[in-house]
C-alpha cells in the first residue's frame, strides 16, 4: 500500500486492503488458536504438577472453547470457492396449500433471521409480501457478512413439515412445503453487466395482507431480465427508487449465480432444485407430530430438538452438509484424458 500510485485506482485500491484485511484475519484467526493451546498445554502442566484440581476444571472449560473455536475454523476452510465469501440473498416460498404453507414459509424465515443474528451477521428485507390470512408469500432478504453465502447455500431446496394444523379446527396432521432459494450476494468486487435494454421495469402498487393496498403510489417493482427470463421483485420500501435499487440488487445475484453455474457446468446444482415444491423433492423434513425430528434427507444428519432448530439452532446441518460436499469432492473419479 506504500507504494507509489497504489492509490491512483481508488477501486481496485479498495479492493486489494479489503484483500489484505481478509487474509491478516485468517491468520490471525489460526495465530490466536496456536497461542491459546500453548497456553493452555502450560496451565496443565502447571495443575498436574501441583495436583491443583481447580486449575484442571478450569481446562476442561477452556478446552472445550478451543474445541469449538478449531470447529469453526475447519468449516471456514472448507469454503474454498470465490464466491463462498460473499453475503447472502435468501429467498422463501410457501409451496401449495394456502395459509399452511404460508404460515410455514414464516417460520423458516424466522428461523434464518435467527440464525443470522445469532452468527453476528446483519440482515436486510428486500422484498416481503404477507400472506392473506397468516404467513407470507414471499421474502426475500440479504444476509451481510464473510461468508453468509459459504454457510447458507446449503438451505438451497424444498423443506417439508409434518404437524398438527392450528388452522385446523378439527386437530387433523397437516404436511406443508415452502422452498428456499440462496444466491451469492454481488459486492464491489465482482462486475454483472446489465443492459438496461435488457431489462423490462413494470411498476405496481404494493399490497399488504388480504390483499390491501399499503400506499396509494405505484411503488412496487417488478424487474424482468428478458433475455434470461429472470423476474426480481420488491415492495417493501415506500419509495418506488428504493424498491428499484432492492429488485436490481435480487436480480444481479440471481444472474450472478447463474453465471457461475454456467461456467461450471452445474447448472443442476441449483436450479434443478426448483422442482414442484411437494412430495419426494424435498432435502429436509421437520417432524412436529408424532414425534419430534429434523432430519435432512441429502445428508442424514437429524436433530431431535425441533424448537431449537426452529429458533435459529441450524449449524449442526450446515457442517454436515458442508463436510459432505467435500466428501464427494475429494472421492469423485478424476476425469480421463481424450
Amino acid at each position: 500500500m506504500a507504494q507509489p500510485g497504489f492509490w491512483d485506482d481508488q477501486e481496485v485500491a479498495q479492493i486489494t486492503v479489503k484483500e489484505l484485511k481478509h487474509a491478516k484475519a485468517e491468520v490471525d484467526g489460526f495465530e490466536k488458536v496456536q497461542k491459546d493451546v500453548a497456553d493452555t498445554s502450560e496451565l496443565f502442566a502447571l495443575g498436574v504438577e501441583e495436583s491443583d484440581e481447580a486449575t484442571l476444571n478450569e481446562i476442561d472449560a477452556q478446552l472445550a472453547e478451543l474445541q469449538a473455536t478449531v470447529d469453526r475454523l475447519e468449516l471456514k476452510s472448507f469454503l474454498s470457492a470465490s464466491e463462498d465469501r460473499l453475503g447472502a440473498v435468501v429467498s422463501i416460498h410457501p409451496g401449495a396449500g394456502g395459509t399452511e404453507s404460508q404460515d410455514w414459509a414464516e417460520m423458516l424465515h424466522r428461523m434464518y433471521l435467527r440464525w443470522a443474528e445469532q452468527s453476528d451477521f446483519e440482515t436486510h428485507m428486500l422484498d416481503y409480501q404477507a400472506g392473506d390470512e397468516a404467513g407470507i408469500k414471499d421474502a426475500t432478504f440479504e444476509v451481510n457478512g464473510e461468508y453468509a453465502f459459504g454457510y447458507l447455500q446449503s438451505e438451497s431446496g424444498v423443506h417439508r413439515l409434518v404437524r398438527i394444523s392450528p388452522f385446523d379446527a378439527s386437530g387433523r396432521r397437516h404436511t406443508s412445503f415452502a422452498s428456499v432459494f440462496v444466491y451469492p450476494q454481488v459486492d464491489e468486487s465482482i462486475e454483472v453487466d446489465v443492459n438496461d435494454s435488457e431489462l423490462r421495469v413494470d411498476t405496481f402498487r404494493a399490497s399488504g395482507a388480504r390483499g390491501q393496498h399499503v400506499n396509494k403510489t405505484d411503488s412496487a417493482v417488478r424487474i424482468t431480465h428478458v433475455p434470461s427470463g429472470i423476474v426480481a421483485t420488491s415492495q417493501s420500501e415506500r419509495s418506488q427508487h428504493r424498491n428499484r435499487e432492492n429488485a436490481l440488487k435480487i436480480l444481479k445475484a440471481r444472474l450472478y449465480l447463474k453465471k457461475l453455474e454456467e461456467d461450471r457446468k452445474k447448472l443442476d446444482a441449483l436450479y434443478d432444485q426448483q422442482k414442484e415444491i411437494a412430495w419426494g423433492s424435498q432435502i429436509r423434513s421437520y417432524v412436529f407430530q408424532p414425534y419430534t425430528l429434523v432430519k435432512d434427507h441429502r445428508t442424514s444428519h437429524e436433530e431431535g430438538d425441533v424448537q431449537a432448530v426452529m429458533d435459529g439452532r441450524i449449524a449442526g446441518f450446515i457442517d454436515a452438509y458442508l463436510r459432505s460436499a467435500l466428501t464427494k469432492t475429494n472421492t469423485a473419479p478424476a476425469k480421463e484424458d481424450s
